[in-house]
């Protein structure tokens, strides 16, 4: 647990940086501590896991794994953010703060083994990302944007924390490992209300990671807040959620699959369908992400439905091939609204002419997540297609195949702006920061594309 230990201490001396005035050593600081963190949670990789903490923590490869990609891809947005912030506010320690305190709630929401810490690491996560949702206090959207996040946040955590208490009534635990065990004692005779509380759960996490029909308040979240935070909401934030679901799901209930199993499927099949139908109708590449997510959702729930050795890889890989791709993409996004003032598509039009850099990570990122093959975003997709769904029926590969030619169709609108469509325009400015982490993801996407055995096969 030395990464969530790291990533609290970081935290807090940013908090004093700030006070002290040293505004510019905050984003290097945060950055060398987040690598630090990094390498102290690979170090664990080989440790033999047994749950900490009076059986609180279980800090296993999966745990490692997640971890990793969460820090890494904090650490990715966090070098986008140079200039970010002091845009908004002249307080930007608090920012940097907030995001690593959402970061350790993270890492407790993928390494819990007790389902009080789960809620606690929820918790930590969504009170930071309320803040942050709202940080641009004179924009009304913004402001809309927090009030959202947190009325569904507040909603969403009575009905985890009602879940919860059923699941204790039922099995006397909040152990996983003993709600399991509860369950493997008497299969015919668990009580109605275990079965009430793995409703609520996954009606709340679906509410956490925004699948339908509980998404309505991601497009709105999502577009009002600010881009950055965005970037980390539909990345880090969505990948820890799955992550905590996976790993109630594998733990626990994994006995009773019969029972939830419908659930899951009803929840990936309507966030598949609507948010691919929507993000075809959208005119703003801002919005069009906020709807693709809520499908790249629909993909991920598939996993769950084959609790093989398969499944926590395959939401691992797809995590990560999701994670750098949306990563150039709002890198992007945020470039444009800082100096074209636009994110309509029309504002693509003719990039690939004055910014062939620019053009050439957005179309790696653009058929990433379309699911192109020799991109990560193929072997995702087709690790979810392949494995996942192999024992289930052919009507749910096809219904999501086609969903992901639906998909293709809005993808490529980006890519037909940028190189068959002209325009005059002036040359885009590209920071050094944004050349390093556009370029790194997309290397990242290719040779994850190519080479998937780097991460494929590691939990």
């Amino acid at each position: 647990m030395s990464a969530l230990i790291t990533i609290t201490v970081l935290a807090l001396i940013l908090l004093y940086l700030g006070l002290f005035k040293a505004s510019k050593a905050l984003l290097p600081v945060a950055l060398i501590g987040l690598v630090v963190a990094l390498v102290l949670s690979l170090m664990e990789w080989g440790a033999n896991a047994e749950p900490i903490f009076s059986r609180m923590m279980l800090y296993d490869h999966f745990a490692v794994a997640f971890s990793g990609i969460t820090i890494f891809s904090t650490i990715l947005i966090l070098a986008l953010s140079k200039d970010y912030f002091e845009r908004i506010s002249s307080n930007v320690a608090e920012y940097y703060a907030l995001i690593l305190f959402s970061l350790a709630g993270i890492i407790l929401m993928v390494s819990y083994h007790n389902l009080s810490m789960l809620f606690i690491g929820i918790e930590i996560m969504s009170i930071c990302m309320y803040i942050l949702a709202g940080i641009k206090k004179k924009d009304f959207a913004s402001n809309e944007a927090a009030l959202k996040y947190f009325l569904m946040g507040a909603f969403s955590t009575g009905i985890l924390l009602f879940g919860i208490t059923l699941i204790y009534g039922a099995s006397g635990s909040f152990d996983l490992e003993m709600i399991k065990q509860y369950i493997l004692n008497d299969p015919a005779g668990v009580s109605p209300l275990l079965y009430t509380g793995i409703t609520l759960l996954i009606i709340a996490l679906a509410f956490k990671v925004g699948a339908a029909p509980f998404h309505f308040w991601a497009p709105d979240v999502y577009e009002g807040s600010p881009s950055l935070i965005t970037a980390y909401m539909s990345t880090v934030v969505k990948t820890a959620g799955f992550a905590a679901f996976l790993r109630l799901i594998m733990f626990s209930f994994a006995p009773i699959q019969d029972f939830w199993v419908p659930i899951i499927i009803t929840l990936a099949v309507l966030s598949l369908l609507i948010g691919n139908v929507t993000a075809v109708y959208q005119q703003h590449f801002k919005r069009m992400l906020a709807y693709s997510s809520i499908s790249h959702v629909g993909y991920m729930l598939f996993s769950l439905l084959a609790l093989n050795g398969s499944s926590d890889n395959a939401v691992f890989v797809y995590a990560a091939a999701y994670s750098v791709a949306s990563i150039i993409a709002f890198g992007v996004l945020i470039l444009m609204q800082k100096q074209v003032g636009n994110d309509s598509f029309d504002s693509f039009n003719g990039l690939a002419k004055k910014n062939p850099f620019l053009a050439l990570t957005l179309t790696i990122a653009m058929l990433s997540l379309a699911g192109i093959p020799l991109t990560a975003g193929f072997i995702g997709k087709f690790m979810m297609f392949s494995r996942a769904l192999a024992s289930y029926h052919v009507v749910l590969v096809v219904f999501a195949v086609l969903n992901a030619i639906v998909g293709i169709f809005y993808y490529f609108r980006v890519i037909v702006a940028m190189y068959f469509k002209q325009e005059d325009r002036k040359e885009l400015s590209v920071p050094v920061f944004f050349k390093f982490v556009l370029g790194l993801s997309a290397l990242v996407t290719i040779v994850l594309g190519v080479y998937p055995d780097f991460i494929a096969g590691l939990i």
